[in-house]
């Protein structure tokens, strides 16, 4: 199977300091410090990255199931707000909320939300986060026009 990486790295102290974060495959890089994490200073931070994977494995997810039912989406467009806060342990992932948008020809509403839920709980990413509390899905099918 395949292996992803990324590289962190920190200088300075927690509230002081601040460090680098880099994909392996170097199609990102960004800064990242205790503000950028825990306020709303600029950089990056590991939640955002997390709602980044989250978001683009849904929509890859949704999109394979769609296609095994015989589907094809015009547009598929996911969120994912990762929510940040406080647990007994310390600061925890509290929650995460999916929404998307597909544009599909020729679908139901009902077997789309069906389809929506069945790739939530497949999208490897979602698996890999079952220990966050929840995880919501928030799903709009807007009709497509035939033949665009």
């Amino acid at each position: 199977m395949t292996v992803r990486e990324a590289l962190a790295e920190w200088q300075g102290t927690l509230k002081e300091g601040s460090g680098r974060l880099r994909l392996g495959s170097g199609v990102f890089e960004g800064a990242y410090s205790f503000p950028s994490r825990f306020e709303n200073g600029p950089g990056t931070n590991p939640e955002e990255l997390i709602a980044a994977a989250h978001a683009g494995c849904f929509s890859m997810a949704l999109t394979a199931i769609l296609g095994r039912d015989g589907h094809v989406a015009q547009n598929i467009r996911t969120i994912a707000k990762v929510h940040l806060g406080a647990a007994e342990a310390g600061p925890a992932i509290t929650r995460i909320e999916l929404e998307t948008e597909a544009e599909i020809v020729d679908l139901a509403e009902d077997e789309f939300q069906r389809l929506a839920q069945s790739a939530k709980a497949g999208c490897l990413v979602s698996r890999a986060l079952a220990g966050v509390p929840r995880i919501t899905l928030k799903a709009s099918l807007v009709e497509a026009i035939k033949g665009q």
